[in-house]
């Protein structure tokens, strides 16, 4: 079914935009251009959660890896949902 298509299309195109996130953090002039912003904006909320339960390890924020597992289970989650109802 097409609606299928449509929600992994969106989990895949969030994940790779948490994906550029995660990688923007390494070199911060680039979190000062538009993309930056952009992406801050629309990942920061969901990472901001799993940040404040989970600490850094010395210079290591394993929180984006979390997100990142529980975005597949949320994805796995709204899949079985509507096998169920469709």
């Amino acid at each position: 079914m097409i609606i299928f298509g449509v929600i992994q299309t969106a989990f895949l195109v969030y994940r790779y935009m948490l994906i550029g996130y995660i990688l923007m953090s390494w070199v911060p002039a680039l979190q000062e251009s538009a993309v930056g912003r952009f992406l801050e904006k629309v990942c920061e909320p969901y990472l901001g959660f799993f940040r404040k339960f989970i600490p850094p390890i010395g210079m290591i924020d394993i929180s984006p890896i979390v997100g990142l597992f529980v975005l597949y289970f949320i994805e796995r989650g709204v899949y079985n949902v509507l096998i169920f109802f469709l």
